[in-house]
């Protein structure tokens, strides 16, 4: 039997753009929907590109009338927390009433399979810093809240249409290909690692630590970092497992472990040889004291298996690509 196309949305940016990498070295067919407006051409190394908005219905027609869509994979999402309190109505409607119109074209069109970017933010502040997939919901910024009402949407279709799907909720994806084909790239970005290796680079002259009181052994934010690689991975295994006919799903993608934001700073001025300038100032709005995944359910459902549950890996290779970045030898 034929494969049938796998739309990935928000393909050109920093997780997707890995996704479809390691898809298409699997010999899978690939189009890639992304308005480019945090994304990049380049960095689209399989299958078409089609630059559009996912809630825009004229883009999504055109495309599922010239693919034969089986599989939607969804990462198209602002993602910025302290962005989302500011400015929440960006928020809802680029994430959750986007993600309804997709759905909306996916029914239509009889698509099979959606796998979902969803985020430990729908968690809010679990108790005892510890999430597993049966935690209680409860954002405490409109991002989390964004994603969640998708999550909710495709329950609810799932319930009553053939669809089945994959939610996948991220902890701290950070990290690049070790190979140095592809990277984080945006522009501004707010990842720890990408702003403290930006620093080592010469593009920001300092890097701050959002509050110094937690509830933590050092007093800052505890998070579990996960690496893009073994993050994509998760999504190709969650495409061979609805194939293979499993049941709709919801897991966590993380290490069940995590770093504080001071331990994520040395181990940049270990792998980088230099000292950063590091500022502590207050706390940011919407961010919890510690958030680390119970992840032993995506091992037992897709037989998941990180390879780079390494800090050390994590920094080196978000580090090279910094360097590259630097350089002028990837451009957009």
């Amino acid at each position: 039997m034929t494969r049938k196309t796998i739309l990935v949305t928000g393909g050109a940016g920093y997780i997707g753009s890995h996704v479809v990498r390691q898809l298409g070295e699997a010999g899978e067919d690939v189009v890639v929907l992304d308005d480019l407006s945090t994304g990049f051409r380049r960095a689209v190394l399989h299958g078409e590109l089609v630059v559009g908005n996912t809630g825009d219905s004229r883009c999504l027609e055109d495309i599922f009338s010239r693919f034969d869509i089986g599989t939607i994979m969804h990462f198209a999402a602002r993602t910025i927390v302290p962005e989302s309190v500011a400015d929440p109505l960006r928020y809802y409607g680029n994430n959750t009433c986007a993600s309804r119109t997709l759905l909306a074209h996916a029914l239509e069109a009889g698509v099979d399979h959606v796998v979902f970017s969803s985020t430990a933010a729908v968690y809010g502040i679990p108790e005892g810093g510890r999430a597993s997939e049966d935690s209680p919901t409860q954002p405490i910024n409109p991002y989390g809240t964004s994603k969640l009402m998708t999550e909710w949407m495709l329950r609810d279709v799932a319930a009553v249409n053939p669809l089945r799907y994959v939610v996948l909720r991220y902890f701290n994806v950070a990290g690049s290909d070790p190979e140095g084909r592809i990277g984080q790239s945006t522009p501004k970005a707010t990842l720890l690692t990408k702003v403290a290796c930006e620093a080592v680079v010469g593009k920001r002259d300092q890097v701050s630590i959002f509050g110094t009181d937690y509830p933590t052994p050092d007093g800052t934010g505890l998070r579990d970092y996960i690496h893009v690689e073994d993050l994509a991975d998760a999504h190709v295994k969650a495409l061979c497992y609805l194939r293979d006919g499993g049941a709709s799903t919801t897991l966590n993608c993380g290490y069940g472990h995590g770093y504080s934001v001071r331990e994520v700073l040395s181990m940049v001025e270990k792998v980088a040889g230099c000292a950063l300038n590091i500022r502590e100032v207050a706390r940011r709005d919407g961010d919890p004291p510690a958030l680390i995944a119970e992840a032993q359910r995506i091992r037992d459902v897709l037989g998941w298996e990180p390879r780079l549950d390494d800090l050390e890996a994590i920094i080196t290779s978000a580090l090279n690509w910094e360097r590259k970045l630097a350089e002028g030898s990837w451009a957009a």
